[in-house]
């Protein structure tokens, strides 16, 4: 394995892993042929070469704030995902090349705009967490908002948080249950908190998520119905990999319930990290997810790795298409649960 030392900083990684596919996938949007096959491979293939193969030591140096890059990718992805749907839906590209272009954007949008969004709704300024909401709403997804950060940091590891997946349970399962039980319990904890602010429940986010997606919706119908098709399709491809972050970062993970019928605190055990490099980079940290539990405030940059950490066997994105498949997937990580349990 190649070690890499002192060759580039932190932020310099994290903008060209997660800008690079940006320019690829709109070439490919654009122009199709190379574009595409180039974007693909980005995204897959040699962001595990790169896992594999070449390991950059730890940096020393700790960085206060990533939010210009988060903003700058940001507005990347309201300019990026028209682009996109403009491609599928026009008459240019041939179908493999759709395939394609579908296949590498709706990764982008649901790996490294979720974690950016991610990023956003958790930071203090507004005009910052309205940035986030908004990349969701765009990909009909603006309940995550407040279901992430109102029920799933507060439940996490526990049967009250619907998108912590269960041990035994199959993506395909976990992935209605969290998507409706998000919804629900998202819209009933922002009311909950309308009325303890005693402010009225048109107050309520759920208004503007909606709203937004009725707007965005509309302006796809606008163009086409074939437009609406690719654009619905894109989302929920989209929606799919944002659920399955949450899948595999806490899979099989529960926090101990004491005599009071209070979880215990929640702790670096109650989540799945990985340390691979390059992934890492792309995620904006999301691989670094105990750090993030434990410090949800704390910007991508100066997430670390606690030492007692659950560590996937294999990088997150890696996990996540294994995921795709229950019996290899819980042959793969029941073994390390139980070990966990036993340590």
């Amino acid at each position: 394995m190649l070690t890499m030392r002192n060759m580039i900083t932190p932020m310099r990684l994290f903008t060209l892993a997660t800008l690079a596919p940006t320019c690829l996938i709109a070439g490919a949007a654009i122009s199709g042929g190379i574009w595409v096959a180039m974007a693909v491979f980005y995204l897959t293939a040699l962001t595990s070469i790169l896992d594999r193969l070449v390991q950059i030591a730890a940096p020393t140096q700790e960085f206060p704030s990533g939010n210009g890059l988060s903003v700058t990718l940001a507005l990347a992805h309201f300019a990026l995902l028209p682009l996109v749907v403009a491609g599928l839906a026009g008459d240019g590209p041939g179908a493999w090349e759709k395939l394609g272009l579908f296949f590498a954007a709706g990764l982008f949008f649901g790996q490294v705009s979720n974690a950016n969004a991610h990023e956003l709704i958790h930071r203090g300024p507004r005009h910052l967490h309205r940035l986030g909401m908004w990349v969701y709403i765009t990909l009909l997804f603006g309940h995550h908002t407040s279901a992430h950060v109102l029920v799933h940091h507060r439940h996490v590891a526990t049967r009250a948080d619907p998108n912590t997946s269960r041990r035994g349970e199959s993506f395909y399962r976990y992935a209605l249950r969290a998507w409706v039980g998000s919804f629900r319990k998202g819209y009933r904890a922002e009311a909950t908190r309308l009325t303890q602010m005693n402010r009225p429940a048109w107050r309520n986010p759920y208004l503007v998520y909606t709203g937004g997606a009725v707007i965005c919706v509309a302006l796809a119908v606008a163009v086409s119905t074939k437009a609406l098709a690719y654009y619905v399709a894109l989302a929920g491809y989209a929606q799919m990999q944002l659920l399955m972050s949450d899948y595999v970062q806490h899979y099989g993970l529960t926090r101990a319930i004491n005599a009071q019928g209070k979880p215990q605190p929640v702790g670096a055990e109650h989540s799945w990290n990985s340390p691979h490099w390059f992934s890492s980079a792309l995620l904006l940290n999301a691989t670094r997810h105990s750090d993030h539990h434990a410090h949800p405030t704390r910007h991508y940059p100066s997430l670390t790795l606690p030492k007692d950490a659950p560590m996937l066997p294999k990088p997150l994105p890696l996990m996540a298409a294994i995921a795709l498949v229950p019996q290899l997937w819980h042959r793969m990580m029941h073994p390390a649960l139980d070990r966990l349990r036993h340590a």
